[in-house]
Order: C-alpha cells, then structure tokens, then sequence
C-alpha cells in the first residue's frame, strides 16, 4: 500500500514538473520561429501554465472533487489523506518547474 502512495505521489510530482518545464521549452520554439524572445516566451508560459500542470497532475478536478467529497461525507479519511498529498506534491512539482525555467531564462 505505502509503495503505491509514493509511487503516485512521486508521478504527481514529475507529471506536473515536466508539463510545465517540457511545455514552456516547446513553446519557446514558436518564439524562436516567429522571431521572438524564446526566453521571454518560456517565461510567460511557465506562469500561464502553473495551474494547469497541477490540474493535469491530479487527474483532472471532478475526480479529485470526488474523492474528497467521499473523504469527507463517507468518512474514507484514508483517501481523503491519500488526495491531499497528491494535491501537495504536484504543486510542489509545479514550483520546482517554475523555478527551474525562472532560473534558466535570467530571473524575473
């Protein structure tokens, strides 16, 4: 049980790190196409899509919605545990994304 936990939280992590540092650098690409600051585009996008990585992370909003719902009506406190972790990872993995790409392109 504990190494399925760890095994998706730590896919929540990744997931919502690579969508943001993977999106942010292939959109940098039409930058570069249209004569644009790539870094400046990375940077936009990185902000724009912080949310979004989170989302994709955890599944999508109605079954995270369901699962609390259940965690908290039902008494599955378990679950309710579970998601809340996986909620902490991925933004966890979106900062990380965010502050990798911030870093790379100069800073703010």
């Amino acid at each position: 049980m504990f190494l399925r936990v760890s095994r998706e939280i730590l896919l929540a992590f990744f997931l919502a790190f690579g969508v943001l540092v993977g999106g942010s650098i292939s959109g940098s690409f039409a930058a570069f196409l249209t004569k644009a600051s790539p870094f400046m585009m990375m940077r936009e996008l990185v902000k724009i899509n912080r949310i979004w990585s989170i989302v994709v992370a955890i599944g999508g909003t109605f079954p995270t919605i369901r699962v609390i719902e259940s965690g908290l009506f039902g008494g599955q406190l378990l679950a309710l545990v579970r998601q809340f972790a996986l909620i902490i990872s991925a933004l966890l993995g979106a900062y990380a994304g965010y502050w990798l790409i911030i870093t790379i392109t100069g800073g703010e």
